[in-house]
């Protein structure tokens, strides 16, 4: 679905004046320093999708009214706990679901295009029925390396938008960028089904559609002053049902190439809090990245418990550039 019309951002959280703006100097300078990273592995919580060190990731999720999604056309986690309190309902537009197919959402490949014949995978992170399902969501599966939950609520901003209205307008517009370039694209959910799909779901849809990638979109829930993106890469798993030796190294260079477009197409910085400052992390807890055939990563595009950052991803033009940043690292990785 195209986005267009003017940008509307609600009233944002009240923001300290003690906090400076990042300048542009940073975001000029990082794009070209991301590509050379190093894979950095920090030590998360149990967070399934992010976290990244987050400490507050399962705070209240109050009702308030969505964000818009309009903008140009131009184009964590498994584990974030259920608090039982309702999410505003979904205004973030959304293609039509698949009929019959409740677990995911599929779209038709561009008659032509560079990614001709290409499968992206995109999971937006949690499901905003989750609150409703606590029993369901706290059943515990199999990631390989460890059991846990199936998934979690997601965070939220302080003014009670739910990450998982996030990661589903974020969703539609990086599918209608990536099939603006002739990419079939699948969804792992559309708010389609009452609650998830669990982790170990999840990734076996990106498996069974033989994804040449997949990206697992989030927002994270750290503690205020905790700013930035940061993208979650798979650590070497060999374990059960777990094992990531054969995508590892190009799960890396899929997400050195969305970190760099990322910061190019938003002006954000890496992440303050994880990461050493390169906004690639390594982690080997994650379900959705253990049970990963295909070439996968998170991207943890902010901190939704920060006011700056929750006045970069309540609006519907940056979201737009978020979502370009992604297809541009992408497009990127599936062109050579």
């Amino acid at each position: 679905m195209s986005y267009t019309g003017p940008d509307f951002d609600p009233p944002q959280p009240r923001r300290s004046p003690l906090r400076r703006p990042l300048t542009v100097a940073i975001a000029a300078l990082v794009p070209g320093a991301l590509l050379g990273w190093g894979v950095y592995a920090a030590v998360g919580g149990p967070d399934d999708g992010g976290g990244g060190g987050g400490t507050d990731r399962a705070g209240s999720v109050r009702t308030s009214s969505a964000p818009s999604s309009s903008g140009p056309v131009s184009p964590t986690d498994d584990a974030k706990r259920p608090t039982g309190a309702s999410p505003s309902a979904s205004s973030s537009p959304s293609s039509s679901s698949t009929a019959g197919n409740p677990s995911a959402s599929a779209s038709k490949s561009a008659a032509s295009g560079p990614l001709r014949g290409k499968v992206v995978v995109i999971d937006p992170g949690h499901n905003p029925g989750n609150f409703q399902h606590a029993s369901e969501i706290n059943r515990k599966v199999n990631v390989g390396t460890h059991w846990k939950e199936c998934d979690t609520t997601g965070t939220a901003t302080d003014a009670g938008w739910p990450e998982a209205e996030f990661t589903l307008d974020v969703a539609h517009r990086l599918r209608t960028l990536l099939e603006a370039q002739g990419a079939t694209v699948r969804l792992t959910q559309d708010d389609d089904r009452p609650y998830g799909p669990c982790v170990d779901e999840r990734a076996r849809i990106g498996n069974e559609a033989k994804a040449d990638a997949a990206i697992s979109i989030h927002a994270d829930g750290s503690g205020a002053g905790n700013r930035g993106f940061h993208v979650i890469l798979p650590g070497p798993v060999h374990d059960g049902a777990a094992d990531t030796r054969a995508i590892a190294a190009p799960s890396a260079e899929l997400g050195q190439r969305i970190a760099g477009n990322f910061v190019r197409a938003t002006g954000s910085a890496p992440s303050n809090y994880v990461g050493g400052g390169t906004g690639l992390v390594t982690r080997t807890d994650l379900g959705g990245l253990n049970l990963s055939t295909v070439p996968k990563v998170f991207i943890e595009c902010g901190n939704m418990r920060d006011s700056k950052d929750a006045a970069s991803l309540t609006s519907g033009a940056w979201r737009q550039k978020a979502a370009h940043g992604m297809s541009e690292g992408i497009v990127s990785f599936l062109r050579g």
